[in-house]
């Protein structure tokens, strides 16, 4: 049994030392080949360093040869710069060389020059003393011949002179004006006409009265009602006078507000249709007609922007009008007459050459203020100008609403066209009724204007106060004066009065020789 295990130690034993002894040559050889490759691998690599070195070489070589040969052109077309500005500066000096030749020369001529001027002055001098001196003297001999100082002989040829000059200028200013005049005449009357042509409304006068028809004359009773009260509540609730008078089957409402009278005929014909005439139901009709005509008040303002062509204006103006059309001025329609200034605006603006929008837009809005001006103290012009103002119109519209009336001085093209659009339909034949005391006075004005000035005898007024002919003294008033006072009467009446359209002035001056065969 120790045999046994005596043996398979000893076999342990041997076996350990010849792996140990393989083991050690296995990492032997492995060192060795390391090292070989090692070797290989720095060999290998030196091999490239001198391959990579040699390469680069070659490279600089080639780079500083590139570089030589760029320096090298760099120098040349550098050396026939220098070689083109060398020959430039010389072309210039030869230049320059020439100029102070010419110079010199110049120089000299002006030497020359001088020294003639000289001589020249010298010489006017001599004759300067010698013509003052003959002045003197020839002025002396006139005031010993004439008798006159030389102060009194300058104020006589200088009054002489002012009368001859304002003679020519009168003329002249007459023909210039005439000449001016015809011209923009013409060109006003053909704008005017052609104006007139596109656009010819119609008026029919308002009245401020309006009859209501009653279905039977014992209506009449119901509407005074008991003791009056129906009619009283209708007055107060409406503020109209109702007249209820002989007229079969008619009540006349009575009030200058065509506006009220509206709203009492509409709020009057549906109580008759209803039959419920009594004081509480008058005042619920009342107040459910006056809700429904601030509706109708907006339609009538758009249908009228609509119908103008005019967009984008402030929903209060377009109500304020709606109102202008129950409002009349000398019993023409205030939207109308609206309408047809912003028409008439248009077309002259168009043939003008203007903004026709914006013209036809200060023509429709020029009355506005008359929708408030019985609410609001003031002119309607200014009114109507801080209404526009107030809700966002232009500078330009405002200016013109102000100045139609001229409460404000009319200080742009747009402001006159409105002035002469607004007269211009005012004047218009069947277009306004004025009462007849104040035609007369207006007659009577016109020729109070004219006979104030010196030298006018008598003076008419014709064509309805159109135009005004004024005779004159012969004797005080000469050909050419005639014109200067025809054009102080017409700035007077300008000043001085208010009328539609204009007033044509015409000064006649006649002589007449009187003689008597015997």
């Amino acid at each position: 049994m120790l045999a046994e295990i005596a043996m398979v130690g000893g076999g342990l034993i041997l076996g350990l030392g010849a792996g140990i002894i393989l083991f050690k040559y296995i990492s032997d050889k492995k060192v060795s080949d390391s090292k070989g490759l090692a070797e290989r691998i720095v060999e290998e690599a030196r091999k490239e360093s001198e391959a990579l070195k040699k390469e680069s070489r070659l490279q600089a070589q080639d780079e500083i040869f590139n570089q030589k040969k760029e320096l090298e052109r760099e120098f040349k077309d550098r050396e026939s710069q220098l070689k083109s500005e060398e020959k430039r500066l010389h072309s210039k000096e030869e230049r320059l060389d020439a100029k102070r030749e010419k110079v010199a020369d110049k120089e000299a001529q002006v030497v020359e020059l001088e020294k003639q001027l000289i001589k020249q002055e010298k010489h006017l001098s001599e004759l300067e003393e010698d013509l003052t001196q003959k002045s003197d003297e020839h002025e002396r001999k006139l005031q010993e011949i004439s008798g006159l100082t030389v102060e009194e002989a300058r104020e006589n040829l200088l009054k002489e002179i002012e009368s001859r000059t304002r003679h020519e200028a009168a003329k002249m200013i007459r023909n210039i004006e005439m000449e001016a005049k015809e011209n923009a005449s013409k060109k006003a009357k053909e704008i005017l006409s052609l104006a007139l042509q596109r656009y010819a409304g119609d008026y029919a006068g308002e009245q401020t009265v309006t009859a209501v028809t009653l279905p039977s004359e014992d209506m009449k009773g119901r509407i005074i009602g008991r003791e009056g009260r129906n009619i009283r509540a209708l007055e107060a609730a409406t503020g109209v006078d109702l007249i209820i008078d002989d007229t079969p089957e008619t009540v006349v409402l009575s009030a200058f507000s065509p506006l009220k009278r509206e709203v009492a005929k509409q709020a009057l014909e549906r109580l008759i249709h209803d039959g419920r005439i009594h004081p509480a139901r008058i005042e619920e009709i009342v107040r459910k007609v006056e809700g429904e005509m601030d509706t109708k008040l907006k339609e009538i303002g758009e249908q009228a922007t609509f119908d103008v062509g005019v967009h984008g204006i402030h929903p209060e103006l377009i109500n304020l009008l709606g109102r202008l059309h129950y409002r009349t001025s000398f019993s023409q329609n205030v939207l109308q007459h609206s309408m047809e200034v912003a028409f008439l605006c248009g077309v002259m603006a168009a043939e003008l050459g203007l903004n026709e929008k914006e013209a036809k837009r200060a023509g429709l809005l020029h009355d506005i203020g008359k929708a408030v001006d019985h609410e609001i103290e003031g002119p309607h012009a200014i009114i109507g100008a801080d209404l526009a103002k107030k809700h966002g119109e232009s500078k330009e519209i405002i200016h013109s609403i102000a100045a139609h009336h001229e409460d404000t001085p009319p200080m742009t093209i747009l402001a006159n066209l409105v002035q002469a659009a607004d007269s211009l339909s005012g004047a218009r034949p069947g277009a306004r009724k004025e009462l007849l005391e104040n035609y007369v006075k207006r007659l009577e004005e016109l020729e109070g204007l004219a006979t104030g000035f010196d030298g006018v005898q008598k003076a008419y007024a014709i064509q309805a106060g159109r135009e005004i002919r004024v005779m004159v003294d012969s004797e005080k008033v000469g050909d050419e004066n005639t014109y200067v006072l025809c054009k102080d009467i017409a700035e007077k009446i300008e000043n001085n009065m208010t009328y539609p359209g204009q007033i044509r002035v015409t000064v006649i001056r006649e002589k007449r020789a009187v003689g008597y065969a015997k």
